[in-house]
This record gives structure tokens, C-alpha cells and sequence, in this order.
């Protein structure tokens, strides 16, 4: 999807999601264990990249990280600078980020790429690559099935990628996959995490 599209859906329904999703607390716990445990590596700058309403990029400032909170949707960054003002968040698009080459140490990229269309995929990870220093950290959530099936997400088109394909293009876009973790919650669609490193 174009990000107008992603930004008009998501904006019309930011409220909703906020209450819905908007704290680490409606989060799954193995989520908030996982990416606990990511960012005890890290060392540096570092992005939530499509961070929504900010939960998550304030549990890891909360912990050290020095982390900036950015997305495409301004209702979802104005509302994260009011929740969590210690907290710097921007606006921006995921396909060309206002930052140097190899300026990171670490993008958390927690389902936030579910959106891209397969074309698109490869173009946003080989920016998130730019972005990050050598050994810099990602770690990626997104629903695992048939590699580009679209799904049926609530307010926007999103897609599944299979673990293989999502490792081949981390791959083609200058990434080394360091582990995965897969789960399938009763009632839920089956989750995937990557952690890799920029070559």
C-alpha cells in the first residue's frame, strides 16, 4: 500500500488503536521479553521504526536505549509526545529516513512492515540497512504464512511472510540473520520474529 493509504487508514482509527493497543501492557508478554532481551546488545542510536503509538519505544528509553520513536502517522506521533514526553518521536516514512548511512546501532521493526506490498518490501529493508552501522541490531515482527498472502487486518491491506522469505530478502537487503522465533497463540494469527545484524 502507498503510505497516503496506510496513513489515512490508521490516522481515522488512531484513537481506537491507541486504546485498543497503546500500552506494553496489551502487549503479549513474550513480546516484551523478547525485545528486552534485544536491547540489552544495543549501544547507540536507535529507531522504532513505525512505532505507532510510542508503547514500545517508551519500554526501551525506559531501559537506556537511546531510541527515537517514528512513523507515517501524525495522530500517532502527536499522541505518543503527549503520553510519553521524555520520549522524541517524528514523523516519518520508512522508505526514506531523514538519517546519515550507518548512523544507527539498532531498528525495532515491530510489525511494521506488515503493510509494504511484496514489490516494496525489499526497498524499505535495504533503507533500514543504510541507516545502520556495521553489526548494527534489527529485530522485525510480522505474521507468518504464504509468503505475500494479503490477510485480513482490521484497518489496513497487510501481508504474511514466510520465515524463509523474509530471511532471503533480510539477506538481499545486507542483513545476516542471527535467530528466529516463531509462535501461534490460540485465536491469533501465527507471530514471527527475526534478529539480525547489517553486514
Amino acid at each position: 500500500m502507498t503510505d497516503a493509504l496506510v496513513r489515512r487508514a490508521y490516522a481515522s482509527r488512531a484513537a481506537e488503536y491507541t486504546s485498543v493497543l497503546g500500552t506494553v501492557e496489551d502487549m503479549h508478554e513474550l513480546d516484551r521479553r523478547r525485545i528486552e532481551r534485544w536491547s540489552e546488545q544495543l549501544s547507540g542510536p536507535v529507531i522504532d521504526a513505525g512505532c505507532g503509538p510510542g508503547h514500545w519505544t517508551d519500554f526501551l528509553h525506559k531501559r537506556g536505549v537511546e531510541i527515537t520513536g517514528i512513523d507515517l502517522v501524525p495522530e500517532f506521533i502527536e499522541n505518543a509526545r503527549i503520553r510519553f514526553p521524555d520520549v522524541p518521536y517524528q514523523v516519518s516514512s520508512l522508505r526514506a529516513l531523514d538519517l546519515a548511512d550507518g548512523s544507527l546501532n539498532g531498528v525495532l521493526a515491530w510489525y511494521s512492515l506488515i503493510h509494504l506490498a511484496p514489490a516494496e518490501l525489499p526497498q524499505v529493508l535495504s533503507e533500514l540497512a543504510r541507516v545502520l552501522g556495521p553489526q548494527g541490531h534489527l529485530l522485525a515482527g510480522f505474521f507468518e504464512g504464504v509468503s505475500a498472502k494479503p490477510l485480513d487486518h482490521a484497518i489496513a491491506k497487510a501481508y504474511y511472510w514466510s520465515i524463509d522469505q523474509m530471511s532471503r530478502l533480510l539477506d538481499d537487503a545486507g542483513f545476516d540473520v542471527l535467530d528466529i522465533e516463531t509462535r501461534q497463540d490460540h485465536g491469533k494469527r501465527p507471530h514471527a520474529a527475526i534478529a539480525a545484524i547489517a553486514r
